[in-house]
């Protein structure tokens, strides 16, 4: 399994949006990550200087928002959806965008389960329960 490290996943978004606003070819994971950076205009200015977002990196956060996180949450949601994993999560995802009127706030809503899934895990030392996220999103779809 590859797990990335923060450097690595800011030089991917930083070079991903270069390649976008120079109109090159995209990688297959370039392609997947192009709409949500599209849909961020917001995250132009972190992502179009990788020196500054390496710097960013090593120091702690102080509340600001973090495009690369949050980046990357689109990209988990959208590998979990296409791949059903866990399963039902891409049912649980059509209802909350059709909820929410948008696949893009949907996300947004996920990311919060996401993120609670994630951080409950940490506390306990426990693996990620797939079960309570997906049934969290489910229950912001109203299933």
């Amino acid at each position: 399994m590859y797990a990335p490290s923060q450097n690595d996943v800011r030089t991917f978004f930083c070079h991903t949006y270069t390649k976008i606003q120079e109109g090159r070819p995209l990688t297959p994971l370039e392609s997947q990550a192009a709409p949500w950076i599209n849909q961020h205009p917001e995250y132009a200015k972190d992502l179009s200087h990788l020196e500054a977002a390496l710097e960013t990196a090593r120091h702690l956060d102080d509340g600001h928002h973090n495009p690369f996180l949050h980046l990357s949450m689109h990209l988990s949601l959208s590998e979990q959806i296409s791949m059903d994993q866990p399963s039902g999560i891409r049912q649980a995802m059509e209802r909350l965008a059709a909820r929410k009127g948008s696949l893009h706030e949907a996300h947004h809503e996920a990311m919060e389960c996401l993120g609670a899934m994630l951080w409950a895990s940490q506390q306990s030392g426990l693996p990620p329960d797939g079960q309570a996220y997906l049934d969290a999103v489910r229950q912001r779809a109203g299933q």
